[in-house]
């Protein structure tokens, strides 16, 4: 791959199933990214971040294929990107601990993902509380020029974007400073509860839901009571809002209607479950056929691990000699 391509990192953990707003936060923009030649793409399966929820090896296992499988499912080429498991690559954790020793333990403390455990009076493991230090270690370690990211990752490459600095103020020039890539109009996929669309709040569509899936889902969309005459802002409902996803060459007629009234939210979540599932179906099918050959899907985990490698290896052995351990 060309010196000249911008290098795109980014990951999802294994930990379930990704619903709609993994798939237009950052996955298809990845997959569409990996089809593009100005880049070289590196999508990672992070198990070992996974790591701090899960603890049953065999969900591991079975979750981390599945979540190769949707990759491939949704058309990302493992000729054009590494596709590969964060836990093949050991230089990851080894830049981990490297980059630990620069950080505090008091701006760790700010993280989000940290301050919210505690806010919930639960007690975060270690490795949730250093989360942002692996993630930064997963980004620089390929010299990553963009991370694809929802809105509410975004402090983590801003950490990793501090960490570089720091660890370059002290050692000299050696890792680059990445930059978030957010799709501005799908920073936040709402759930049906006007929360951000979260497995953790049960309020989300998987992404290869079946038919009847699709329908429970949007039927339960909280929506005010205004009725089919009143006028609505689209702005501030739910439902258009699932409409800018899948409903784009009916949004200009869907968002007149909405403001000029003759449109109940019945018949608007009646169009969306439509919408949905012509969406969502040929996806479903295609991973159905992907899933008959889990052997094959191995071998493009492990081939994607190879090329990884590649870059890791070399990159590490810049920062042993930058640190004096070689």
């Amino acid at each position: 791959m060309a010196n000249d391509k911008k290098i795109v990192l980014s990951g999802i953990k294994p930990t379930a199933r990704p619903h709609i707003g993994n798939y237009f936060g950052m996955m298809k923009q990845l997959v569409s990214m990996a089809d593009d030649s100005k880049y070289e793409t590196y999508v990672m399966i992070a198990d070992y971040h996974a790591l701090t929820t899960v603890n049953d090896a065999e969900q591991m296992r079975k979750d981390t294929i599945d979540l190769a499988i949707d990759y491939l499912a949704l058309g990302l080429d493992p000729k054009k990107a590494h596709l590969f498991k964060q836990s093949e690559i050991s230089e990851h954790t080894e830049l981990a601990w490297i980059l630990n020793c620069l950080t505090t333990v008091p701006y760790l403390s700010r993280a989000h993902a940290y301050k919210d455990t505690l806010a919930k009076n639960k007690e975060p493991n270690v490795g949730l509380f250093d989360y942002p230090i692996l993630m930064a270690a997963d980004i620089l370690i390929y010299n990553a020029d963009l991370v694809p990211v929802g809105q509410d990752q975004k402090q983590h490459v801003e950490i990793a974007r501090d960490t570089a600095e720091k660890f370059n103020r002290i050692f000299g020039e050696t890792f680059k400073m990445p930059e978030p890539l957010i799709l501005k109009h799908v920073e936040t996929v709402p759930g049906n509860d006007g929360r951000k669309m979260s497995k953790s709040y049960n309020n989300h569509l998987p992404l290869f839901s079946t038919d009847e899936e699709i329908k429970k889902f949007v039927m339960s969309i909280k929506t005010d009571s205004k009725g089919i005459e009143e006028s609505k802002n689209p702005e501030e409902d739910l439902v258009f809002a699932m409409h800018k996803l899948v409903s784009g060459d009916q949004l200009d007629e869907l968002r007149e209607r909405y403001t000029k009234g003759g449109i109940g939210y019945k018949e608007s979540k009646d169009i969306l479950v439509a919408n949905l599932i012509k969406f969502i179906t040929p996806l479903r099918e295609k991973r159905e056929e992907i899933a008959k050959d889990k052997d094959k899907v191995m071998k493009i985990l492990a081939e994607g691990a190879m090329g990884a490698k590649k870059k890791t290896v070399t990159k590490m052995e810049d920062v042993r000699k930058k640190i004096g351990v070689v």
